[in-house]
């Protein structure tokens, strides 16, 4: 074990991140699931920490990697981008301190403007091409016939299906992609977690006394939610006939608003499960490499996503739970559609490997992505440059503490905000216009859309001017938006007063919407007290329908 200053409890000196994208908590044999067959992250759940309070911060994909990379909640100054000027990501602190650093992943919103430079201050990186938007390959393979990749539907099938002709062009690179898999081990996820085990294999054989960290960043079971048999059909309740749906929709009330079929809401459904159950056998691969090199004993192993995805769940998505006629229906969500972070979506799961500590522990404490930035600084002795909104699990995970945070915000730029305690969760939406509004940005970019005709994110006008983010004195392009204005993608479509409160220990299907009770001015006064201690800017209270009078 790395040598450690006689005051801080003994840390292990290596660590492995495994970020699988839209991993559900509430499909995961380890969290009490029957639906779907994940064992191995069950095995891995049998020698480490479950945590059962951590909870989504920044969403979606791009800014849930900003704050477990760079420690900084991003969704209240922009709706997604790279590493801004005056910040660091944790690789970069572990440059400095000599840390080896390796990034094994087939996420392409890496690799495309708006989260460009993330890989670029880890010491190696490997990225497996193919994955849902990743332009890889130009031509369909005319070889091509229907196997191991099983004919499927276009990306853009519902659209085209709700809208007709109205929708724009969107090309989903993929469905190019796909024709040239041959076999199993050719498609990205299997790919990334053979190439994340044989690195570990090396490192056990090379490095030495070098500490290290391996970052995998595997985008399953993220759609695409494609595979090869035997994965393929797994979990089909009935035979499926026709090209198979592997694109789910994005939609409120897929099948109440009679926009999917009962049959096809479940295919969509059993197609996540195949590739969870497709993804975990791969992840197996890289628990064998632990065991066959004696890695567990030095090396801390997290598993973690960046949030859920919603697969037919009902909630209800409107203000209060009760109407005049009774109650309000609850209708079925689809893909990452805006409506407030719901327990599918926002409760997710995260398991611990810590050397030292038995295996198999529960810790019920409330923590958020940005902790995980922490935990490494914490691991690695490095402290971040520029500020932070984290709290290092360390004293979690050794017993010197059961608490670390009192709440933890979460949300959308632009959307609502949530603020939870753990037990309450609290999401106020705008009021009125939802402005004022302002992204603040030296990089000036959003998720790419590919979609011909659309305008992702426009430019900064004559109205921006140079503003600080907290902490720093790096001036930064803030661009103030008003009505009428092209808003940046994501940004627009919270409901107008439609707030949600809900005890999520005593009703975590949220059935009943506590807003209005004595309790929802106690969560008011948690969101500012949360919002001060970020440094928020103070538009988002007045936009919220917070400030004081």
């Amino acid at each position: 074990m790395h040598d450690q200053p006689p005051h801080m409890t003994a840390r292990p000196d290596n660590v492995v991140v495994v970020l699988l994208d839209s991993l559900n908590r509430h499909d995961l044999g380890c969290y009490g699931s029957k639906d779907f067959e994940t064992p191995n992250i069950d095995r891995f759940a049998l020698r480490s920490t479950r945590f059962t309070r951590h909870v989504t911060g920044s969403l979606p994909c791009m800014p849930a990697r900003h704050d477990i990379l760079c420690g900084s909640l991003d969704f209240l100054w922009r709706p997604w981008g790279s590493i801004e000027l005056w910040e660091q990501p944790i690789t970069a602190n572990l440059r400095a301190a000599d840390v080896t650093t390796m990034l094994v992943t087939d996420h392409p919103h890496l690799f495309e403007t708006g989260g460009e430079n993330y890989h670029t201050d880890f010491g190696g990186w490997d990225y497996v091409r193919g994955h849902e938007g990743d332009p890889w390959k130009t031509w369909l393979d005319p070889s091509w016939i229907g196997v191991p990749a099983p004919p499927a539907e276009r990306g853009d099938w519902f659209l085209r299906r709700r809208f007709g002709d109205a929708v724009p062009p969107i090309s989903r690179a993929y469905d190019t992609t796909r024709t040239h898999f041959r076999e199993e081990i050719d498609f990205p996820g299997p790919r990334t977690m053979s190439a994340s085990a044989a690195w570990l294999g090396e490192a056990a054989r090379v490095a030495g006394d070098r500490r290290w960290m391996l970052f995998v960043d595997e985008f399953d079971p993220h759609e695409p939610f494609d595979t090869p048999a035997p994965w393929t059909g797994r979990y089909e309740d009935e035979p499926w006939h026709g090209d198979r749906l592997i694109w789910p929709p994005y939609v409120v009330g897929g099948i109440s608003g009679g926009h999917l079929s009962v049959a096809e809401g479940r295919h969509i459904r059993a197609n996540y499960g195949a590739k969870l159950t497709m993804i975990d056998h791969w992840f197996g691969r890289l628990l064998d490499q632990l065991d066959s090199t004696g890695l567990w004993e030095t090396t801390a192993v997290i598993v973690c996503t960046d949030h859920g995805h919603y697969l037919g769940d009902k909630r209800n998505t409107t203000a209060g739970s009760m109407v005049a006629s009774g109650p309000v229906e609850r209708v079925d969500l689809w893909g990452k559609p805006l409506v407030p972070q719901f327990e599918p979506l926002g409760h997710v799961p995260l398991l611990i490997h810590w050397p030292g500590v038995a295996a198999g522990g529960t810790c019920d404490a409330l923590t958020t992505a940005v902790d995980l930035h922490a935990t490494l600084a914490d691991v690695f002795g490095v402290t971040p440059t520029h500020r932070t909104h984290g709290h290092s699990l360390v004293p979690l995970l050794t017993g010197e503490s059961r608490h670390i945070r009192d709440w933890a915000i979460g949300g959308v730029f632009g959307n609502w905000v949530q603020v939870t305690d753990g037990r309450r969760k609290y999401a106020r939406a705008p009021e009125g216009d939802n402005l004022p509004l302002s992204m603040w940005s030296n990089r000036w970019s959003t998720m790419p859309v590919h979609a011909k005709g659309l305008v992702e994110l426009p430019p900064p006008d004559e109205r921006a001017y140079l503003d600080c983010m907290p902490g720093t004195r790096i001036p930064v392009i803030r661009q103030p938006y008003q009505a009428g204005d092209a808003l940046p993608f994501w940004v627009g479509r919270a409901h107008s007063g439609q707030h949600h409160l809900y005890d999520v220990d005593d009703d975590p299907e949220e059935l009943e919407n506590r807003v209005g009770e004595a309790g929802e001015q106690e969560m008011i006064d948690l969101l500012h007290e949360a919002l001060r201690a970020v440094q928020a800017p103070v538009e988002h209270l007045t936009r919220l329908g917070l400030t004081k009078p």
